[in-house]
C-alpha cells in the first residue's frame, strides 16, 4: 500500500461513492416524486377547472342576449356565488376587479375557434388559472379565473421537504459511509504499516488475525510470509556470519605459511639466473604465483578487518592532488598516466584513500590501453576523482556485479587479481562517507568515479 493509494486517500475515495450513490439515488427519488406530484396536482386542477368552466358556459347561455343589463347581471350573478369571470364582448368585463387578468393570444385563439382552453398567469404574486370558452349562442368569450396560490404554496413546502429530506439522506450517507468505509479498510492500514515496518527491518511484525473473512484469509498469509522471510533472512545472516569467520579464519591460518613461502620465494627469484633454462620457467612460474597468493591471502585479511568493523578511520588534512602524484610516482606508473586537477584541501583518511586510488589506477594500468588518465577536482561541497582508460570496456550486464565480492567480468578484466580489490575499494568509500561508481561501454574504455565530501559531519 506504500507505493500504491493510503488507506486514508482510499476512506475518503469510498466515503464519496457512498455519498454520491446515496445522494444520487435519493435525489432521482424525491426529483421525481415532486414532478409526479406537481404533475397529478395541476393537471388535477385543470381537470376540475374545466369542467366547472363547461357548467358556468351552460348557465351563462341563459343570460343571452347580453345586453348591458344581462351582463352585469351575469358578472353579479357569477360573483355572488364565489366564481371570479372575465367577460369579453367588445370590451372585457371582471366580476371582480382583483381578479381581471388579459387571456393571451393563444387561449384567445383556441377560444375563437369554439374550444375550451386553459392559460396560468402570474399576477401580482398570485398564481391563477384561466380557462375560457365561447358562450352558447353567443360569440361573447367567458373566462373563469381560479385562484392557484394555495396549491403551488402547497408544491412549493413539498419541494422544500424533499430538499431536507435529501439533504439530510446525503449526511446520513455520509457519516454511514465514512464509518463504514474506515472499518473496512482498517485492516488495509493496519497491513500497510506491517508492510512498511517489515521493509524497515521489523522482521517481527505481525497481523492480528480475527474473524473468519477475506481480511483474516490476507492477515494469515501476511503472516506466513514475514514468518518465511525472517527465517530465510536468519539463515542468511548465520550464512553471512559463517562466511565472514571462514573468510577471516582462512586468512589467518594462510598468514604465516605464506609469509615464509613468499621470502623463500623472494630468495628463488633473486637466483633465477643461476638455474637452468628447463627449471626457471617453473620457478618464475612458481614466485609469480606465491606473489598472486600473498595478495590474496593479504585481501581476505582486509576484508575481514572491514566486516568486522576493527580498522578505525583516522581523519586528517589531505592534500588531494598531491596525493595522486605521490601514489602514481612510488608505482612507477608517471609514465603512464597523465595526472590532471586542481589542489584540493580534503578531510579524510589518507590511508583508507591511497588504497582505493592505488586499485582504481592500477587497474587502469593493468587492463587499460590508449590514454590512460586520473583527476581530482572539486564539485561544490564534493571531491571528485576519476581514473578512466581506453580499454576494452566491460559489458553492461557486468556493471551492476562489479563491485561484488571475487567477481571477476571476463577474462581482459580478471587478470591476476583476486576479484576482491573493487568490492575492499567500495567498503573504504563508504568508510569515507563517499561512493565508488563506474560507467564503461565495450570498444570505449571505462571511467571509475570516487566521489568523497570536501569535509566530514565528524570532523571536530
Amino acid at each position: 500500500m506504500s507505493a500504491g493509494v493510503p488507506p486514508a486517500r482510499l476512506r475518503r475515495r469510498l466515503t464519496v461513492a457512498f455519498v454520491l450513490v446515496a445522494g444520487v439515488s435519493a435525489g432521482v427519488l424525491a426529483s421525481g416524486s415532486y414532478l409526479m406530484v406537481r404533475q397529478a396536482r395541476l393537471d388535477g386542477a385543470v381537470q376540475h377547472a374545466a369542467a366547472d368552466a363547461r357548467y358556468q358556459l351552460v348557465l351563462a347561455g341563459q343570460f343571452v342576449p347580453l345586453t348591458d343589463a344581462r351582463r352585469a347581471e351575469l358578472l353579479g350573478s357569477f360573483e355572488g356565488s364565489g366564481r371570479h369571470v372575465l367577460l369579453i364582448t367588445d370590451r372585457a368585463e371582471a366580476s371582480h376587479p382583483g381578479y381581471a387578468p388579459i387571456p393571451g393570444h393563444p387561449l384567445r385563439d383556441a377560444v375563437a375557434d369554439g374550444q375550451l382552453g386553459y392559460e396560468r398567469v402570474a399576477d401580482d404574486g398570485r398564481h391563477l388559472l384561466v380557462v375560457g370558452g365561447r358562450i352558447p349562442g353567443a360569440t361573447a368569450e367567458l373566462y373563469a379565473v381560479t385562484d392557484e396560490s394555495d396549491l403551488m404554496s402547497g408544491l412549493d413546502q413539498l419541494r422544500t421537504a424533499l430538499t431536507v429530506g435529501w439533504l439530510t439522506v446525503v449526511a446520513l450517507a455520509a457519516g454511514v459511509g465514512h464509518r463504514l468505509a474506515r472499518r473496512t479498510l482498517d485492516p488495509v492500514g493496519r497491513a500497510s504499516r506491517a508492510a512498511r515496518a517489515v521493509a524497515e527491518g521489523l522482521l517481527a511484525t505481525r497481523l492480528p488475525v480475527r474473524g473468519r473473512d477475506e481480511f483474516s484469509d490476507w492477515a494469515t498469509a501476511f503472516n506466513e510470509m514475514a514468518q518465511a522471510l525472517q527465517t530465510k533472512i536468519d539463515d542468511l545472516t548465520r550464512a553471512e556470519a559463517r562466511e565472514r569467520r571462514f573468510t577471516a579464519d582462512v586468512a589467518h591460518e594462510l598468514r604465516t605459511p605464506v609469509t615464509a613461502l613468499v621470502a623463500a620465494a623472494s630468495l628463488l627469484g633473486d637466483r633465477l639466473d643461476t638455474l637452468p633454462d628447463d627449471s626457471r620457467r617453473t620457478a618464475e612460474l612458481l614466485v609469480a604465483d606465491v606473489v598472486r597468493l600473498r595478495t590474496l591471502v593479504e585481501d581476505l585479511m582486509e576484508i575481514s578487518r572491514l566486516d568486522a568493523g576493527r580498522d578505525p578511520v583516522t581523519v586528517r588534512a589531505v592534500d588531494a592532488r598531491a596525493l595522486l602524484d605521490t601514489l602514481i610516482t612510488a608505482h612507477g606508473w608517471a609514465d603512464r598516466v597523465v595526472v590532471d586537477g586542481d589542489a584540493v584541501t580534503v578531510r579524510t583518511d589518507p590511508r583508507r584513500l591511497e588504497r582505493i586510488l592505488a586499485n582504481l589506477v592500477g587497474n587502469a594500468v593493468t587492463h587499460g590501453r590508449g590514454e590512460l588518465r586520473a583527476t581530482a577536482a572539486r564539485v561544490g561541497p564534493l571531491l571528485v576523482y576519476e581514473v578512466s582508460d581506453q580499454g576494452p570496456g566491460i559489458a553492461s550486464e557486468h556493471l551492476p556485479h562489479l563491485f561484488d565480492r571475487f567477481y571477476k567480468a571476463d577474462p581482459a578484466r580478471s587478470g591476476p587479481g583476486s576479484g576482491l580489490g573493487l568490492a575492499i575499494a567500495r567498503e573504504n568509500a563508504r568508510l569515507l562517507r563517499g561512493d565508488l561508481t563506474v560507467r564503461s561501454a565495450p570498444g570505449v574504455g571505462s571511467t571509475f568515479r570516487l566521489t568523497l565530501p570536501v569535509t566530514r559531519d565528524d570532523d571536530p
